[in-house]
């Protein structure tokens, strides 16, 4: 893609940095589940308990309790949060050592759908794999769902990015491996890329020597 005119470079977290498979963590929370209900949490949608989670309408303890209502749950808050961490994978070097490299070309931000549980599960895997100190460190300003209040695909956070930071939208590049994301910031005139497997954000920036 032509990065000619690209200053600013807003990163999704979750598939674009840090790989997942969601299924996992809904195979996960399954074992818990004496009815056996289905648990709606997809890439796609979800329930109004994970919305009201993500965007820090609930508490970790409230999350909890309504995961062991509405699915009839039999767990421990520890065992509830690890199979909710399920999902979380590993960080490869490259996408780290990439991430400082771009830092010190572009002015680079962090945008993700996330929740203070596993917030604290991605910064376990940084510090324990990295020598930084936690995610925050790579990126100018990051966004978290939980800690702002609002969650892509909604219009208000992209303008919120671009408003406290001073960006142009023409110069300013989302990436993000979830379409319904990538086709609002593009309807706001953002620059776009939907990171689709196998395609990673080194091979994207494969020019960039790292």
């Amino acid at each position: 893609m032509d990065l000619t005119n690209i200053k600013n470079i807003i990163f999704d977290l979750g598939g674009v940095i840090i790989n997942l498979d969601y299924d996992k963590s809904i195979r996960e929370m399954q074992k818990y589940s004496r009815s056996g209900s289905p648990i709606q949490f997809t890439q796609r949608a979800q329930s109004r308990l994970f919305d009201l989670y993500e965007t820090g309408n609930s508490t970790c303890e409230e999350f909890r309790d309504s995961l062991r209502r509405e699915y009839d749950l039999e767990a421990t808050d520890e065992q509830i949060d690890d199979a909710w961490n399920a999902m979380l994978l590993d960080i490869p070097k490259e996408r780290i050592d990439l991430l400082r490299e771009l830092g010190k070309q572009y002015r680079i931000f962090l945008l993700s759908n996330t929740n203070a549980i596993h917030l604290k599960r991605f910064n376990e895997i940084v510090a324990h794999s990295f020598t930084i100190p936690s995610l925050d460190s790579l990126f100018e300003q990051t966004y978290y769902s939980h800690l702002v209040g609002l969650r892509k695909p909604d219009a208000a956070i992209f303008e919120q990015i671009l408003d406290e930071n001073g960006l142009q939208k023409e110069e300013t590049l989302f990436i993000d491996d979830s379409i319904q994301h990538v086709e609002s910031a593009r309807n706001l005139g953002l620059q776009t890329l939907h990171l689709q497997p196998p395609l990673t954000i080194n091979q994207v920036f494969r020019h960039v020597a790292i």
